[in-house]
Order: structure tokens, then sequence, then C-alpha cells
């Protein structure tokens, strides 16, 4: 029977540790327990089930930079006296006693003064005593609480909410002068519905005529400017679109009441002309913010270190913010680091793992003299390298800048965009033959029904109905762990009809294996040899290898790393050649119907690990919901337990053995050529291609902050058994995108109806066109929110 730790939840695999007639699964979750008894904050246990988070101490040296000069003024929100405030990014927030425990940090540790929490944005304030307390000692012991802080580029520059000011001036202009030509159009209107006229204001009409006019002109030329700018741009590049009607309405109604005004035959439109555009640029401005509500997008600085190791040529190290980095400094990248500029290798010996710019997992050795671009990561002993290029001009930010790996768009984003060209059209053809009818039946009528077809039948709503809906849909399944990287990939999950899942470290654990060993027993220095090597390996069977493995964990360098693809890889560790992988490669016959990782030193055989695969929980329910789909399994792996997927997977299609990469790919290609929609389940890295290939490739992931280019979707490996509710949320996303496009078109339907028989004045349009806008955003935001409750909790 299996059982959980009484701290962080997890279920025991290894070390059972024991205190106070309750068990823990390491040292640092029982460590938790006993400070927060110690400092009677027992309470935290009772708040929640398994509410804890078990401590990582992984690289807690790394936060030793924060107590660089420059380095804290940048992470701090305000330091003076003895006094600072910090705000750090906590991801693992996630539950009401992971509040109370961070808002009692004051109780556990006296140099902080008070801590406060944003649940919503997964982020801590603590305000502490500086000199007693250093910025990395609060960092660590963060993380040995079991909340390790996130601290990158994107998080230290606190970015405050962007609003462009421009687009807030440009309104604030057109309703000064909406209000004041209101009120200099008085006359007009007095003596229209007295039906008497005043001398003076009679006297006077030319003057109030002039001041409108006036008042009208920065509206027309600088507040509507963006809207002058889309359709000339737009017609430059022979293209008409939503923006040109709006203009020519504008044009129309500005030369009519210049007209009007210089002969004297009437006011003209001047102060419907400045509400015309107050309330059109007031629905803008709802809908820039709208839009950096539902902001999504990550850039290149949420994965690099805020700060780096550099080095003079003495040997001197100093930690220094990234940006600072200049052409020609000296910077050290220690094992796993990411390199944050492209640079060239001057001393150590690379081994460059670059899936995040490739999608590839192969790691590429480099040499003294070797350019090295941004964005790997070092696999390996220490680097020095020669900065060749600023962080902003780096190859990796160039391609994440341009989106590289953004796939072809088609289907919603090109339809919306068709619908509104044609619909520009059949709105010009109305408003010319309404034009003509009305221009012979009542000349004066014909200006205020030609501006008010215009203005109406803007698509407006029909062009925020897809970028809206899915922009929701996007953040509620990010909630749920389900990272979509476009808005178009929803709208391609829901055309999917062929489900293809890689079986290692995809439908399998990644650390959880039933690891058995046959062969000679290994000295200590063979195994601390071996497990230096395996650190070097993303493959799932040397991850899990790496766990299995108990001795303690000491990193040697690894010297002539070489990885050979759907084999293994081999290297050098203390002058002993290690060779890890299949049978073949160390030149063993291998058992059939078995999965095994052989080890060599110095050629000589040492033994093997057998493994028999865990497969995640309820996977038959899985699979059984998804009766359908044409489901495919991918296996590197031989057919030792084709037998036990048939029984767990009844309604399989076909099963595929001994696939190497170059296999899965063309997998996928033949399925494609059959006309299937297929999406691709792996593990982001050695199925980097069939994942690329697929028409969506979506990465199983057990850590989620690992970043793939080459998919389409990151979710979290525990949220495979639920990919169905995400399959059926995409296909209602289409559905609420499909009754939006119904409701602008009605929209647009009944407001022609009215402005065509000249029932609506282009004031009234101007109204009604932003309301059109809102309702839409209104429907969708409710019409998403709704539908997820059928398939996630209700606070998603």
């Amino acid at each position: 029977m299996s059982e959980n730790c009484f701290h962080c939840g997890q279920e025991i695999e290894k070390e059972r540790i024991s205190l106070d007639n309750k068990i823990f699964c390491c040292n640092g979750c029982k460590s938790v327990y006993e400070i927060l008894n110690i400092n009677d904050l027992g309470n935290f246990y009772e708040l929640n089930k398994r509410s804890g988070i078990r401590p990582n101490d992984d690289n807690i040296s790394q936060f030793d930079y924060l107590d660089t000069q420059e380095i804290f003024d940048k992470v701090t929100d305000f330091s003076e006296g003895n006094t600072s405030l910090v705000t750090f990014k906590i991801p693992v927030i996630h539950c009401s006693s992971c509040i109370w425990l961070l808002e009692s940090l004051h109780t556990l540790n006296p140099n902080i003064n008070y801590s406060q929490v944003n649940f919503t944005r997964k982020n801590v304030q603590i305000s502490f005593n500086h000199n007693e307390l250093k910025l990395s000692e609060l960092a660590k012991f963060l993380s040995n609480l079991g909340y390790k802080p996130v601290i990158n580029l994107e998080t230290a520059e606190k970015k405050e909410e962007f609003l462009d000011k421009t687009l807030v001036i440009k309104l604030a202009i057109a309703g000064f002068a909406f209000g004041n030509g209101m009120f200099f159009s008085y006359p007009e209107y007095a003596g229209e519905v007295m039906g008497t006229t005043d001398f003076w204001m009679d006297k006077y009409k030319p003057l109030f005529r002039f001041l409108m006019f006036l008042l009208a002109t920065p509206v027309v030329f600088y507040s509507a400017s963006d809207y002058f700018k889309s359709a000339w741009f737009g017609l430059k590049n022979k293209i008409v679109n939503i923006d040109v009607p709006i203009v020519l309405g504008i044009l129309m109604l500005y030369g009519r009441s210049i007209y009007e005004t210089l002969t004297n035959y009437g006011a003209g439109y001047f102060d419907t002309l400045c509400g015309l555009l107050f309330f059109m640029l007031l629905g803008k401005l709802f809908q820039k913010r709208t839009y950096s509500a539902l902001s999504y997008d990550r850039d290149y600085k949420s994965f690099y270190p805020i700060a780096v190791t550099k080095v003079d040529f003495n040997g001197k190290q100093d930690n220094i913010l990234l940006s600072d980095l200049k052409i020609g400094d000296r910077i050290m990248v220690r094992n796993q680091e990411i390199i944050p500029v492209d640079a060239v290798l001057i001393n150590g010996e690379g081994n460059i793992d670059n899936s995040f710019i490739t999608g590839e997992s192969a790691s590429i050795p480099k040499k003294a003299g070797d350019k090295i671009f941004a964005g790997g990561k070092q696999i390996g002993s220490a680097l020095e390298l020669e900065v060749i290029k600023t962080v902003n001009q780096s190859y990796l930010t160039q391609l994440w800048n341009k989106e590289a790996f953004k796939k072809y768009e088609t289907g919603l984003d090109n339809l919306t965009n068709e619908i509104s060209k044609y619909f520009t059209f059949i709105i010009l053809a109305i408003t010319l033959i309404a034009g003509i009818y009305w221009g012979r039946i009542d000349f004066e009528k014909m200006f205020q029904v030609v501006a008010a077809i215009l203005i109406i039948a803007c698509p407006c709503a029909l062009a925020l109905s897809a970028p809206f809906t899915f922009g929701h849909v996007m953040r509620i399944l990010g909630r749920n762990k389900f990272y979509v990287k476009d808005t178009l990939t929803i709208e391609k999950i829901s055309k999917i009809d062929t489900l293809v899942f890689d079986k290692t470290g995809t439908i399998t654990h990644n650390k959880k294996s039933n690891v058995s060993f046959e062969g000679n027993d290994f000295s200590d220095f063979d195994l601390k040899n071996i497990k230096s090597l395996l650190k070097n390996s993303n493959h799932p069977l040397s991850k899990a290898l790496y766990d299995f493995v108990e001795v303690e964990d000491e990193y040697f360098p690894v010297e002539n790393f070489r990885e050979i693809p759907g084999k293994g890889y081999e290297a050098n560790v203390r002058g002993t050649k290690y060779k890890i992988g299949s049978a073949k490669l160390i030149g063993q016959k291998s058992k059939s119907l078995e999965t095994a990782v052989y080890i060599s030193r110095n050629e000589e055989f040492l033994g093997k690990f057998i493994f028999k695969n865990e497969y995640r929980d309820d996977l038959k329910t899985l699979f059984k919901s998804l009766y359908g789909y044409q489901i495919h399994i991918l296996s590197g792996d031989n057919s030792s337990e084709e037998i036990k997927l048939k029984t767990m997977i009844p309604n399989v299609t076909e099963m595929a053995f001994n696939q190497s990469p170059e296999d899965k790919l063309n997998y996928i290609k033949n399925l494609q050529d059959h006309e299937h929609k297929v999406a691709m389940f792996g593990d982001g890295l050695n199925d980097a291609g069939a994942l690329k290939q697929s028409n969506v490739g979506i990465a199983v992931a057990d850590d989620t902050n690992s970043f793939t280019p080459s998919s389409d979707v990151i979710m979290a490996g525990v949220k495979l058994v639920d990919f169905e509710k995400y399959l059926k949320f995409c296909k209602d996303a289409m559905t609420i995108v499909k009754i939006t496009f119904a409701i602008s078109f009605m929209y647009n339907i009944v407001g022609l109806g009215f402005a065509v028989t000249g029932h609506m004045s282009p004031l009234f349009a101007a109204i009604l066109m932003p309301i059109s806008s809102i309702s839409v955003v209104a429907f969708t935001s409710v019409a998403t929110w709704w539908r997820s409750t059928k398939y996630f909790k209700i606070n998603s």
C-alpha cells in the first residue's frame, strides 16, 4: 500500500523518514515540518490537505549574485535605512495554506517585517532587514520552505501596465471638441426647437460655425489619424480593409460640413463628427485595454537569467546584470546554465544542448574558438566565453522576435479577414445604391444616410470575435496546465481526428520505473562517474536511472562527450571511458522483449539496468473517453509490453516499436498523406521532429518550465488523463466564435436596415458601433467561462 508524505502529500518512493508518528518523503519535508512546529505554525496542515511543497535545494547557490549591489538595486522595490522591500514571483503558490504560510514568514524569521501574497499574480512582497538578512539568504530561506522564487530579466524589469497615452490624448481631444461643439451648436438647435430666432444668436452663427470647424479639424486629422493610416496602408497594398468605409464616412461628413459653412447653407455636422470619433476612439481604447488583459505571450526574457558571472583577465569573478554585458566581456557559464548571449568559447569543453533553438535534443560538442549561440544550455564543466553580441542582438532574440517556430496560419484568422474584406465591398455597394436613391429624393438627407451606413457597418465586432474568444480560452487552458502556443492552435485542436502517443516518458512516468540491475557490483568511484555522465542526457530512461542511482551527487568534469542518436552516448570521466545506452552500443546481445540500459567501462561490459515501465494513472479511462479518434502508439523500445498496451488501450488502431526519431516523423507524414489531422504526444525533446511535423505537437512534461519550440502545446503529465476535456473545450470555443459571428452580423443587418431607410443618425451609429463590440466581448467572456466550468474547477 502506497504511503504519502505528511508535508507535501507526494507518494513516498525511496526514503521513508519518521517523526512524531508521521512519515516524510525526504529530509527537506521533515525539516519544514519541524520549523513550522517550533514556531507554532502547525495550523498550516489543517488549512488544506497535502498543502505543502517539497523543498528542492538544487542550485541554491545560484542566488549569491543577488548580494551584488547593482543587482540588489534592480531586484528590490524599495531600500532605505535598515528596511528593503522585494517582490518575488513564486509559481508554486497553489492554495490557502501556501498563502497563510507565506504571510507568516515574520514568525519564522525575526528579520522579516511582514509579507503579503498576491495569489492571482503568484508573487509575494516581503519587507526585511537587509543589514541582518541578505537578499540571497531570503531567497534561499524561501527555497528551503519549498517556495523557490523565479528571478529572471522579465521579473526584474517590473513592467507597469502599459496604456497607450497617445490614444488617450486623441480621445481627450475628441471629447473636448465634442462637448464644446455641442455648446457652440446651441444657437442652431435653439432656433429650430423654439421656432424663433434670437437676433444675437443669429448674428453670431457664422462665428460659432467657424469655431466648430476649428474644433473638428484636429479631431479629424489627429484623433482619427490611425484610421487614415490604416486605410491608406491597406489600399497601398491593394487591400480594402475595415477602416476604408470609416474614413470615407469621416471625409464625407467633414467635407459636407465645410461646404455648408462656407456657403452659409447650414451648420454642417462638425458636432456630430466629433461625437462620432469620440465614441469610436472610446471603443478602440476599450479594445486595447481588453487585449492587454488577455496578453498571453512571453518574450525571450522569461528564459534568461537576470545576472551572469563576469570574469576579468586576472580570473576575478563578479556578478553583473545581463543587460550590462558588452562585446568583448568574458563570462562564466556553469553546468545546466543557459548561455545568455552569442559568444566564442575561450576555455573549457562545450557540450551544448540547443533544443530551445532547434527543437533537437542532441548535444553539440564545442572546442576553444567555436561560436556558441545564445539559448544553448551547457551540459558539463564550466565554460569561459567571450561575448560577441549583446543580449538584444543575439541570434536567439532574433529568432524569438520573428516567431521563427510559428507554423503558417490558416483557418479562422484568414476566414475573419476574408469575411471582413467581402463585407467591406458589400457595404460600399450598399452605400453607393443608398446614396443614389437618397440623392434623388432628399439631397440633404443623403449625407446623413451615407455616413450612418459607413459607420454602423464597421465589422469591428466581427474582427474581435475570434481573438477575444481564443484569448480567454488560452488563459483558462493555461490555468489548467495546458499551455497553448498561439490562438490558431485552439482551432487546429478542434479539428484533430488522429492521436499519436509516444510511449516512454509520455504515457509512462518519467521518474517512476521499476528498475533492477544485472551484472557486477559497481565501485563507489564508478557510480559517481556514471551519475555525472547520466546528468548530461535528457532521455527519460537516463533521467529515471539518474534518480535510481543512490550515491552522493558530485559532479565531475565530463570530457569527449559524444551522443550516438538512437543508441546512447559515451564520454570520459576522471580518466575513465564509459558508454551508456543500448546493447548494440556496448557490443552485447539484447534479450527480446526487454527494456534495458547497458553500461561499459573502458570497453568492458559492467552490467545492465532493466526497466519495467510504470504507466500513468487512469490511462484506461483516458483512452476509453477517446473513442471516435484513431489511436496510435509509437515507441523506441521493443515490443515487450505490446500485450499490456493492447489490454490498456482496446481501441488502439496501430502500434509501432523500435522507432527512431526519423521513423516517428515519417509515421506522422504517412498519416497526414492519408488526410488525417494528427496530434502527436511526446516528451518534447526526443520526439522534436515528429512534434514539429504533426498538425498539433503536444509536449507532455512533468516539468512545465521546460520550453520546446517544436511543440504547439506544453501540458503537465498529470493532466494527460484529462485530455478529452481540453479537446471538448476547444470545440466549444469554435462554437462560441461562430455564435459571436452571428451576433456581429445581426448588429450590422439591423443597423443597416435603419441606416438605409434614413432612421439612424451618424452620431447614433457611432454610439452603437462600440456597443456592439462591447456586447460581443461580454458574451464571449461569459460563454467561455460558463463552458469552462463544465470541464474544470469554477475558479479556472
